[in-house]
């Protein structure tokens, strides 16, 4: 008994094109051909042709199918991975039905993960939201969920729709001024959510490549009157100018010491050029700053140094308040 590829295809319920690739790809022989120049299909191709079918429609790729051969045994190792495979694609599709369900209930944004979605219902810039979505590919979980909370439990806070509106010319005067109003609710975030002091600790893909993606969104969402403001309060919470102590870390002999012998002279930050982070300097000229951290309107500047770090008005934006205990360092 012989077949024409169409008649073939059509006993085997798959498509012209599908005997084609299977030909190309090695998965079926090439059949005999007629004096005319036509194939012609025997049973051996139709048994094969029906097996690849099975197992394509069981969900096994074209590669696993040809890694199984011909042989007719029961390809248990096979059926168990895929079974593994499959069990991991359900479990994945029942959460994003998981979510959609949630999103269709409370009209929540599509575009963020769940513990963010709530939160971003509230009053925020599109500048703050593009950032939010940046943060969810980059923080990790503990960090990421701290965000959540902070946004979700934010109050409404004045000088954050000041910060919003801060055009690109803003005066020195007012550029100050936002600075030192949000430099203690800031700090006293980071005293209420210990998992913001370090963000990048546990990212997915690394710290340095979670400070460098912070800082390229940073600087294509702010103007340069914004990013000073946070340079501001960067060294207002580094020196411990916004009426708080900066806490620099005690060494030995110094445990007696009194807290203003202890506590730095001021210093000042620099706003460094693309792929480059805050640079901040005590006031005697050695590194120092709050630390690093992610925020919705605070974030790096760049990638290095890791203890330097911008920071965005609270409680969307970060900055940790001890970092005075670590080092920065340059690349």
């Amino acid at each position: 008994m012989a077949w024409s590829t169409r008649q073939i295809a059509e006993l085997a319920g798959v498509s012209l094109r599908a005997v084609r690739h299977y030909h190309e790809v090695g998965l079926l022989a090439e059949p005999e051909r007629r004096a005319n120049g036509y194939k012609q299909y025997g049973v051996a191709h139709l048994v094969r042709l029906l097996r690849i079918k099975r197992l394509s429609d069981l969900g096994f790729s074209l590669a696993q199918i040809a890694a199984m051969g011909d042989v007719e045994h029961h390809p248990e190792e096979a059926l168990r991975t895929l079974d593994a495979e499959l069990a991991a694609t359900i479990e994945r599709l029942q959460r994003a039905r998981a979510e959609l369900g949630l999103i269709l209930r409370q009209s929540l944004p599509a575009d963020l993960p769940p513990e963010f979605a709530p939160a971003a219902r509230t009053e925020i810039s599109d500048a703050d939201r593009s950032l939010f979505t940046v943060m969810t590919r980059v923080l990790g979980p503990a960090p990421r969920q701290a965000w959540a909370d902070v946004m979700r439990n934010q109050s409404h806070d004045p000088v954050s729709k000041e910060f919003d509106t801060l055009p690109a010319d803003a005066d020195e005067h007012t550029r100050q001024d936002i600075a030192e109003r949000m430099a203690p609710s800031t700090r006293k975030m980071f005293d209420e959510y210990p998992d913001l002091r370090a963000p990048e600790a546990d990212a997915p893909h690394g710290e340095a490549f979670a400070k460098e993606t912070m800082g390229k969104a940073l600087r294509d969402l702010y103007n340069p009157a914004q990013l000073d403001v946070l340079q501001r309060l960067n060294a207002l919470l580094a020196t411990g100018s916004d009426g708080e102590p900066a806490r620099p870390p005690e060494t030995p002999g110094e445990s007696n010491r009194s807290q203003s012998q202890r506590r730095e002279p001021q210093g000042s930050c620099q706003l460094p050029a693309a792929g480059h982070q805050l640079v901040c300097r005590d006031g005697r000229g050695r590194p120092s700053g709050p630390g690093s951290g992610f925020a919705p309107r605070a974030s790096y500047a760049g990638a290095d140094p890791p203890t330097s770090q911008v920071v965005r008005k609270p409680p969307r934006g970060w900055i940790r308040p001890d970092s005075s205990a670590r080092q920065s360092h340059s690349t």
